[in-house]
């Protein structure tokens, strides 16, 4: 009897085989809209899961696609390319998601951060969808929580024709971010590229500048949830530590873009990072304690649901992700 043997050129000629023996099996309706090249929606991307007594649901809000050149302001293009490679990702753009949360806890409903809003690209945009059908109103949300003032997670507060999209929220922003974003000097001394970021910052919060309540890091702004200074990404940029019972969970807001660039390379910097040092330092300072700790971990940019373990790897980390449970 011949040894059986698998060839690359059978092992490929084969596969072939075998997926057209599966489309032939398909129902008529799936191919007439593959043929048209109608378009095929996921699920609702929403999924909870709970950190001691508190639940939490990841809410999609789609993507951004940013092309690799610049992206990384201290690495060399052919590195980034590499790092994409290994992490089996395009070799000329990379997808940002964008994941925020919605904390169920004590009765009272709040969110870290709200998206895009209808400010965003075409491929974004998905929150308040993914948000209604995972059966939340916005007339419900007590508290909005927002981590910095990047657009990407303060326009989905106020539609662009004004419009307050959780009118019954108590809103709270790290101080440190209200003084830089707020501040006239800073404004009119920033470069032409900034000014549009200032002008987003007071459209979302001037008319509600008054009521606004400010926090600093280190303290408990609400139940089971204590405000960490994490500064480099912008000058308050801020995560959050979750407690409750035996649960910990460490919400990382943007101290990474996508863990496949910045987990596994903590000394890089986006483009996005205002202060590309400080954003280094806080990053690995970060990520060493909540993989010293064995904290659970939310990214806003990490792929959905954006959670997992950060675990040591030679000089940098990885993301673990959670597994996929049916049930919370």
């Amino acid at each position: 009897m011949q040894p059986f043997e698998f060839s690359r050129r059978a092992l490929i000629a084969g596969t072939g085989a075998l997926a057209g023996a599966i489309t032939l099996d398909l129902p008529a309706g799936f191919a007439r809209a593959q043929a048209q090249g109608a378009p095929v929606n996921q699920a609702p991307g929403f999924y909870r899961y709970k950190i001691g007594d508190i639940t939490l649901t990841a809410i999609n809000d789609g993507f951004g696609r940013r092309p690799l050149e610049g992206f990384v302001r201290n690495a060399e293009l052919a590195d980034v390319k590499k790092a994409m490679e290994q992490a089996f990702l395009p070799a000329d753009a990379l997808n940002i998601t964008f994941t925020t949360l919605a904390i169920e806890s004590g009765g009272k409903l709040t969110l870290i951060d709200t998206g895009n809003g209808d400010s965003g690209a075409p491929t974004s945009g998905t929150w308040m969808k993914n948000f209604t059908a995972a059966g939340f109103d916005p007339k419900n949300v007590s508290t909005v929580v927002f981590s910095h003032f990047h657009g990407d997670h303060i326009n989905g507060f106020r539609l662009k024709d004004g419009t307050a999209v959780f009118p019954n929220a108590e809103v709270m922003v790290p101080a440190a971010e209200w003084a830089f974003w707020m501040d006239d000097a800073k404004m009119n001394a920033a470069p032409d590229a900034m000014k549009g970021a200032f002008g987003g910052v007071r459209r979302v919060f001037g008319p509600i500048a008054k009521d606004v309540k400010q926090f600093e890091g280190g303290k408990e702004i609400l139940p089971g949830i204590t405000a960490i200074a994490a500064p480099g990404h912008t000058p308050g940029h801020t995560v959050f530590a979750l407690a409750s019972g035996t649960g910990r969970m460490m919400v990382m807001s943007d101290t990474t873009n996508h863990p496949a660039l910045f987990v596994r390379n903590p000394d890089w910097s986006a483009v996005f990072d205002m202060d590309g040092p400080q954003a280094a330092a806080t990053r690995r300072k970060l990520l060493d304690m909540v993989s010293a700790d064995r904290m659970q971990v939310a990214f806003y940019h990490a792929p959905f649901p954006a959670t997992g373990h950060i675990a040591k790897a030679g000089n940098g980390f990885e993301l673990v992700p959670v597994q996929w449970t049916p049930a919370i």
